[in-house]
């Protein structure tokens, strides 16, 4: 396979179905890395709905609006959570005719992306990061960034562990 792909991680919509602002930055980064190499293949990923739209869903739309080729996009909308995407995206993949440990990217917000990248890693792939890029205000109060943290800090270990327990239990 010579595109590479770049899993876009998903982030909660709004209540109506549009895309949140974290959305938006994360599909931007992921344009912007886009321009600097031959060939992507976009995957957003995220199967929460809202108003009846997932988040893979509310990305296509975004990626097709830029301009990207319905060809060089692989939805994964059915994933519940990061640990969730981590396994789709690697059972799409693997479909597409990708196998480990070839080379993957990776985008999310500053405080989640440590998360999607251990989680592919322990998955067999070879990731770099894509840079984060902010095109939309995002600014969180202090208590919602602490939270966030927090959260962060328990679903990393929580999510090896169920990524390690996968790997035995499928093979």
């Amino acid at each position: 396979m010579s595109a590479l792909p770049v899993i876009i991680f998903g982030a909660a919509l709004n209540s109506d179905g549009s895309p949140s602002a974290a959305l938006l930055n994360r599909v931007h980064s992921a344009l912007v890395f886009g321009t600097t190499h031959n060939s992507v293949l976009y995957i957003p990923t995220g199967g929460v709905p809202q108003n009846g739209k997932t988040e893979a869903d509310v990305m296509v739309s975004c990626l097709l609006e830029a301009g990207i080729a319905p060809e060089h996009i692989l939805a994964e909308p059915t994933a519940g959570d990061t640990f969730d995407s981590a396994v789709a995206c690697t059972h799409l993949l693997r479909q597409a005719g990708y196998s480990t440990p070839s080379p993957i990217a990776v985008v999310s917000s500053p405080l989640h992306v440590p998360r999607c990248v251990l989680l592919m890693r322990l998955m067999g792939w070879k990731v770099q990061t894509v840079p984060f890029l902010r095109a939309q205000p995002h600014a969180p109060n202090m208590r919602k960034k602490l939270l966030r943290i927090a959260h962060e800090c328990l679903a990393l270990p929580w999510d090896a562990l169920l990524v390690l327990g996968w790997r035995i239990v499928r093979r």
